[in-house]
């Protein structure tokens, strides 16, 4: 491959366990197959499936690199066959299979976007992961319009503070919970009227201005019967993860009766051809968005490739707001 070396620096985990189970090797560098890309790494984006994959409890899909990371930015490394809208030396960023935590990593090229203008690569970085879950499930699955009212859980979090941003810029109403004084007020900077879910009941306030059009949740768990009462007749509750757990008791005749819509996806497993919409969509609409000014990635903090076990303790202890990145070394 022009430009790439046949071995590479990555990020391995010796086995499923804790942070100290990473640690820095050298593998054979992908070779970018029929319609897709290699991407020299600048960055990539640290997020909470990368640490459940690390421990074990989310495996890679079938044909994806073992390797943790799923978006990145950098500049094209390889062109694979079919190949027209990338050329070799372009600054990218992308939605990855897996594979982020090296210095280089294959993707289809249809999940590749240029660098918005405005933005450093740390923060083109965190925009793929987030912006694509977001827009897909708010947006796509979920509807969301302006005038609407949105709520979104983890607000303080990188999905949390993207969708408020998002949301905002679509012209909804925005409420967001998080569980501190600090994480309450980066979510009202953002625009959100925030909810400190230790304190207030987030199904009290929003059934007083009549309800959610739109709620996303990632806590799962006792939320799923609460999130359904706090919606407001033919609502979505959109679920993409569960910090708390996956199985909870419903009424099904309330959502019968009040024409509710309880959805949800995960990224990561969807085709190529479902990702490549997202990513058309996204680049349709978010990407003006950040052009505007109505959207930038919040950043926790940048850590060297070395120290991505501290990343993953600090993402672990619920301490950060916002995304955290990956420097990778240059070579």
């Amino acid at each position: 491959m022009d430009g790439a070396p046949e071995l590479m620096r990555a990020i391995v985990a010796s086995g499923p366990g804790g942070p100290e189970v990473m640690g820095i090797d050298y593998v054979p560098t992908p070779v970018p197959g029929y319609g897709e890309v290699l991407i020299r790494i600048a960055f990539t984006g640290v997020n909470r499936p990368d640490a459940l994959q690390r421990a074990g409890a989310y495996p890679p899909p079938a044909g994806a690199s073992a390797l943790m990371g799923l978006e990145c930015s950098g500049h094209i490394a390889a062109v694979g066959r079919g190949v027209t809208a990338w050329a070799v030396g372009d600054a990218v960023c992308a939605l990855l299979p897996g594979g982020g935590y090296a210095t280089h990593a294959v993707t289809c090229a249809t999940q590749v976007l240029p660098i918005p203008e405005g933005l450093s690569m740390a923060e083109a970085a965190c925009l793929p992961e987030t912006c694509f879950t977001v827009w897909s499930n708010v947006v796509m699955r979920g509807g969301l319009s302006a005038g609407q009212r949105f709520l979104v859980h983890g607000g303080s979090s990188g999905i949390g503070t993207t969708a408020i941003q998002i949301a905002t810029g679509l012209g909804a109403r925005v409420f967001a919970t998080a569980g501190t004084d600090a994480k309450c007020a980066a979510c009202a900077d953002l625009g959100a009227e925030a909810i400190n879910y230790r304190n207030d009941d987030f199904v009290a306030i929003l059934r007083a201005v009549g309800g959610a059009d739109v709620i996303l949740d990632m806590v799962g768990g006792s939320y799923i019967p609460r999130n359904i009462r706090a919606l407001a007749d033919d609502g979505h509750l959109v679920q993409i993860a569960f910090l708390e757990a996956a199985k909870a008791e419903v009424n099904f005749a309330e959502i019968m009766m009040r024409r509710l819509t309880v959805t949800g996806s995960t990224l990561r497993p969807q085709t190529h051809l479902q990702k490549a919409r997202i990513a058309q969509e996204v680049r349709a609409h978010v990407w003006p968005m950040i052009a505007a000014g109505h959207l930038r990635p919040v950043m926790d903090r940048i850590f060297a490739m070395d120290d991505a076990a501290d990343a993953h303790r600090r993402m672990e202890a619920s301490d950060h707001i916002g995304k955290m990145a990956l420097r990778m070394p240059e070579e």
